[in-house]
């Protein structure tokens, strides 16, 4: 159908039926839907370095999937970035430049020969990588610890009445550097074969590296590799924290280890060996090699990692970021929850998808969860499939926002369902991630003030030092408690109606004076305004609220001559809106989502929204894949696989529900 034809329902219907028939066969046999949720190769690296060290080796036809993976991913230029778009990283070059020689490729390999020409072009070249790259370099013996900015373990022992204590920084944050202090605190150093380590020290540094002053490299770092300079602040305490580590004590060296340890071995048993990510995962199980190479959770952890594991035809074996079995699953729910006249497909479809949602929901406490500085759990939902046992505010909401549109839809009346317990109990985790401005965080409550950024030691990550108030996650947490309160009683104490409000007033203090809100999670203002105009009217806030009026009249100014809209990711560094030259599917579809929600179906920015869509179905009913459409900490961009497929889809059902309506 071409942009220009004359949109008529029936038209609409046809292209929605053959999208959900499209929606339907992507779903897994467990009942949920996921896509791959694409970000970069460091943890594939990672990986390949740990197995190196552990002396477990892939299989040949591992390896020769992830020199495949390897191989699509490198840039023209030689290079491999922080995402599919992004521009060559030093960092991530060179952990893939080192995870390929160990697997045995030779330094002449045309693509390693390409790498190695892109680097040494770099200003300072591999000198300059960041921080966490001097870490992995370090342990393999390719790189001096005295020229390492590291978190010492004795940080562990701290009083946690201190603002700056580990136990209030942002959970990921928090453990990757639990594993790195223990690490560097024990200053390990893998045993590589001398022809390699000799070979990999020459060709990393083109210099003889018994000249090479590392000491005087702690703070250099290569320009493009650098979302967040080191502050002043930071650089003060990294020199005093280098002269600890020439003067510090064995015995409280030996004891904050132990600590470490000990935190470490409750990570991976309370995740059943996955870590709330393949990257803490990776330094857990290297903690535990270097701990005990016969320790008994080096083998869980081991295969713990590979829960992260990723393989195609295409694109190889690699390891994904994070998986997004629940996340997805709950937007299909919404979207199909909005078919009007269901088959028995469908039916059978939203029925084991419920089954799997019944199966993820946290049902147990985990034990001495406040002892390890966990907030509680039950109730909630993961992001992935809930096997490590790390819920999320949004992901609880956006399951329980699709099992609650299924619900009332009265098409779905033999629906088995969760019972009101299980509900109530989803509430409790949104509401008690509710921060003190009326904002919620993800994994816990907010810990700590912004002013702990001005030690965040990332470099290449920025807003990754303490949860904040998310945009996203506030809206997607109202909407799901003011659809609750559609159709079941509040709290003892009348704690949801004393919730909503306040995240309601966060939310109007956040709009920008353009009619905007910013994104976090998600590339950028499109999908934040989605969220927030989803939430609002879920909230019963009518359509002409001045807030609402802004933001569709922001969305309308951004909307593309060909009917669709578009962003760009550098909207997300730059902190301002940057139009993508390409018209987005996904962004399309958060427009249109939007606008059905604020103003009347038959409003020509809605109409032309649709029909953009509608010519870039393809004939077995999805949609092509585009640019990333996901963000985290600021620079960190991801392409969610199957955005493309099930928002397009959203969109259309409503729009047909709504339309027929009006």
């Amino acid at each position: 159908m071409k942009p220009s034809a004359e949109l008529t329902l029936e038209h609409a219907k046809q292209a929605t039926q053959k999208a959900v028939r499209h929606l339907l066969g992507l779903q897994k046999p467990g009942g949920d839907w996921e896509g791959e949720m694409v970000w970069c190769t460091m943890i594939l690296a990672q990986a390949i370095v740990v197995r190196t060290i552990t002396q477990r080796p892939y299989s040949h036809e591992d390896e020769q999937a992830i020199i495949k993976n390897f191989r699509v991913t490198q840039s023209s230029e030689g290079a491999w970035g922080m995402h599919p778009e992004s521009p060559g990283y030093v960092f991530f070059t060179t952990l893939a430049y080192v995870a390929l020689r160990l697997l045995g490729l030779p330094a002449d390999d045309p693509m390693l020969a390409k790498a190695r020409s892109w680097l040494q072009g770099q200003p300072g070249g591999v000198k300059g990588i960041p921080t966490w790259g001097k870490f992995w370099l370090a342990i393999l013996g390719l790189y001096e610890y005295r020229g390492l900015n590291a978190i010492p373990p004795e940080l562990f022992l701290l009083p946690e009445s201190l603002p700056f204590h580990p136990s209030r920084f942002y959970s990921h944050t928090r453990l990757i550097y639990l594993g790195i202090a223990f690490i560097a605190g024990n200053r390990f150093q893998a045993k590589l074969p001398e022809p390699l380590l000799h070979e990999l020290r020459e060709e990393l540094y083109g210099a003889p590296y018994e000249k090479i002053d590392f000491s005087a490299l702690r703070h250099v770092l290569a320009p493009g590799d650098v979302y967040v300079p080191i502050s002043p602040l930071l650089r003060r305490i990294y020199d005093l924290l280098a002269l600890f580590e020439r003067w510090h004590g064995k015995k409280l060296r030996a004891k904050a280890l132990k600590v470490c340890f000990d935190r470490i071995i409750y990570e991976q048993k309370s995740t059943r060996y996955q870590g709330i990510s393949p990257v803490n995962g990776l330094l857990n199980t290297l903690a535990i090699f270097i701990h005990d190479p016969n320790h008994p959770e080096l083998e869980p952890s081991l295969a713990g990692v590979e829960a992260w594991r990723w393989q195609d035809e295409a694109e190889g074996l690699r390891y994904v970021g994070a998986r997004s079995n629940t996340w997805d699953t709950g937007f299909v729910l919404q979207a199909l929850a909005e078919v009007e006249e269901p088959d028995q497909a469908l039916h059978t479809a939203v029925q084991n998808a419920q089954d799997f949602l019944d199966k993820a929901q946290m049902v147990e406490e985990l034990p001495d969860f406040k002892q390890y500085w966990r907030d509680p759990a039950m109730g909630g939902w993961c992001f992935s499939d809930g096997q490590h046992r790390w819920p999320v505010s949004d992901c609880t909401a956006e399951a329980l926002g699709g099992l609650l549109s299924l619900y009332e839809h009265p098409r779905h009346n033999q629906l088995t369902r969760l019972d009101d317990q299980r509900l109530r109990q989803a509430v409790e985790f949104i509401l008690s991630r509710q921060n003190a401005d009326g904002g919620f965080g993800t994994y816990e409550r907010r810990r700590a003030g912004r002013l702990l950024e001005m030690i965040n030691p990332s470099e290449m990550f920025g807003q990754c030092m303490t949860e904040l108030s998310y945009i996203e996650c506030t809206a997607s947490s109202l909407a799901a408690l003011c659809h609750y309160r559609r159709h079941h009683a509040d709290l003892p104490g009348g704690d949801i109606d004393r919730a909503i409000p306040k995240a309601i007033r966060l939310l109007r203090q956040s709009q920008l004076d353009d009619g905007s809100w910013p994104g976090f999670w998600g590339i950028n203002y499109t999908y934040a305004i989605f969220h927030v105009a989803k939430a609002f009217r879920m909230a019963g806030i009518s359509r002409n609220d001045p807030a609402l009026v802004k933001a569709a009249e922001w969305l309308k100014s951004k909307q593309r001559a060909d009917g669709g809209w578009s962003e760009h990711y550098s909207s997300c560094l730059e902190g301002h809106y940057k139009e993508h030259p390409t018209t987005q599917i996904v962004m399309t579809s958060w427009s249109v989502l939007a606008l059905l929600e604020i103003v009347s179906a038959n409003d020509q920015a809605i109409e032309r929204g649709i029909l953009w869509l509608l010519s870039q179905q393809q004939a077995d009913g999805g949609w092509p894949r585009q640019a990333v459409n996901g963000v985290f900490f600021g620079a960190a961009m991801l392409d969610y696989r199957l955005y493309h497929t099930y928002f397009p889809v959203w969109a259309l059902t409503r729009y047909n529900q709504a339309i027929t309506v009006h």
